[in-house]
C-alpha cells in the first residue's frame, strides 16, 4: 500500500533532522493517512478511501464527497477515485 492520499495526491516529503549541534541527517515526512468510509449522496452508498487528515477536512468543507470530486483535478486523484468521479457524474446526468 503506497503512502499517498487518494484524493489530494499528497505523499511523503524529505527533509533534515537537525540536532542541537546543527548536524543534519536525511529523514522523511509521511502524510497523516487514515482509512475512512465516505458517503456518496448521489450513489447512496459508502466508499472506502485512504486519505490524509487534511483531505478529510477539505471534503467536509466543500460539502461532501460528491462536491469534492466534482472540483478535484483528475491528475491528483487515484484510479479508484477517478472511477468513482465518473460514476457520480454519470448518475447526476441521468437524474437531471
Amino acid at each position: 500500500m503506497s503512502r499517498r492520499c487518494e484524493l489530494t495526491g499528497k505523499g511523503p516529503m524529505t527533509g533534515n533532522n537537525v540536532s542541537h549541534a546543527k548536524n543534519r541527517t536525511r529523514r522523511r515526512f509521511l502524510p497523516n493517512l487514515n482509512d475512512v468510509t465516505l458517503q456518496s449522496e448521489t450513489l447512496g452508498r459508502g466508499v472506502k478511501f485512504r486519505i490524509s487528515a487534511a483531505a478529510l477536512r477539505s471534503v467536509d468543507h466543500r460539502g461532501g464527497l460528491d462536491a469534492f470530486l466534482a472540483k478535484a483535478k483528475d491528475e491528483e486523484l487515484s484510479s479508484n477515485a477517478l472511477k468513482l468521479k465518473k460514476e457520480i457524474a454519470k448518475a447526476q446526468a441521468v437524474e437531471a
